[in-house]
């Protein structure tokens, strides 16, 4: 081993000095550099694992509340559809009761007209009859006056009583 020593030129001082220039060196190196990249290392892996955990927390945040819309659509869509078919069918009730109300009128027009016609024709009737009559009457005094036979004239007047 001597021989080693000798033609490596190894000194045991050198050693000792170098190995805890090592030592040293570890132990700067240990609290310095790997102490705290350690532990900015398990704060950076706690900050991922936060995240993560909030990431999988919004996404079922996210997908709750995607359900509840969803939910609140199909309850609009349902309250909209029932507010249009009662809409609707209000409409037609109010459609129907406006063409009653105008099928009424119409018929009170019809009859008041028919009224009005009734009572024209009557008038007319009555009129004509008044006129006949004074035509008869005129005929009459005109036949009477060409005629001057009493019997004739009762058998006429007779006949003019009966058209009355």
């Amino acid at each position: 081993m001597n021989s080693l020593i000798t033609t490596f030129h190894i000194d045991w001082k050198i050693i000792i000095a170098q190995a805890i220039n090592f030592g040293v060196v570890l132990a700067v190196l240990y609290f310095f550099a790997l102490k705290p990249l350690s532990k900015l290392m398990a704060e950076r892996q706690k900050r991922i694992e936060d995240g993560l955990d909030d990431a999988k927390q919004n996404a079922n945040l996210l997908a709750k509340t995607k359900k509840e819309y969803d939910d609140v659509i199909a309850k609009a869509r349902i309250e909209a559809h029932n507010v249009f078919q009662s809409g609707k069918k209000e409409a037609e009730e109010n459609k129907k009761n406006i063409l009653e109300k105008t099928q009424q009128e119409v018929e009170s027009m019809i009859a008041s007209g028919k009224k009005a016609l009734d009572a024209e024709k009557v008038k007319i009737v009555e009129e004509a009859k008044n006129e006949i009559v004074s035509l008869v009457v005129a005929a009459t005094e005109k036949l009477l006056e060409s005629h001057g036979d009493d019997s004739y004239d009762k058998n006429t007047i007779k006949r003019i009583e009966k058209i009355k």
